[in-house]
């Protein structure tokens, strides 16, 4: 064999092997650039997540417990929440769950109420999920309910509301009607020369 042909299969080996790196390459790339986002809500099944708690001064239920079921037809969501007692499980009109399953929306219809959006987003590990609005009229406090592993456990004792640190400034309140009004402060008289009198000024 002559050294042409020789050194011609040698280089269509090379851009072969070369070729054929690339693809590999090309094939791994997006794996490790881009790792899709782990589901955090399962497909199917039934998660709840409750804040419910038991007031150590009477006794009463406080807090919420929102159920999410997730089948082939639907999701449906139950919604419990407390105003002395325990409610009946309100059913969601409305559910809308993101792809990704980190956030997830429902309109219910309480008794003798308005109708409300609930919005909430699951924290990274699926194990919260924290609704919009605040803890206790704290912005800075989120309302975060804890997903439920054990059914059989007993509700915990509620937490007591902190005292807000920076309360809004009370309004200045006029005179009492049966107070009298104190006297305004005395006007600043000009300073009287030496030989002079208030009757000259």
């Amino acid at each position: 064999m002559s050294k042409a042909p020789a050194m011609l299969l040698s280089r269509r080996t090379l851009i072969a092997s070369a070729l054929l790196l690339a693809s590999f390459a090309v094939l791994a790339a997006p794996k490790l650039a881009r790792k899709p986002a782990a589901q955090v809500l399962p497909r199917y099944g039934m998660l709840v997540f409750s804040d419910l708690c038991i007031s150590p001064e009477n006794g009463e239920f406080g807090g919420q417990r929102i159920t999410l079921q997730r089948f082939a037809e639907v999701d449906t969501v139950l919604y419990e929440y407390t105003a002395g007692g325990l409610s009946w499980p309100v059913v969601a009109n409305e559910v809308v769950i993101d792809p990704r399953g980190r956030q997830f929306y429902f309109t219910v219809q309480p008794p003798d109420e308005e109708e409300r959006t609930i919005r909430g987003t699951l924290s990274e590990d699926g194990k919260a999920l924290v609704l919009d609005g605040s803890y206790c009229n704290d912005p800075k406090v989120p309302m975060k309910l804890l997903r439920v592993s054990d059914f059989g456990r007993q509700a915990g004792v509620c937490r007591v509301c902190p005292p807000l640190k920076n309360p809004a400034p009370a309004e200045p309140e006029g005179p009492q009607p049966d107070q009298p009004a104190q006297p305004a402060a005395p006007a600043i008289l000009p300073k009287l020369e030496a030989g002079r009198t208030t009757a000259s000024l």
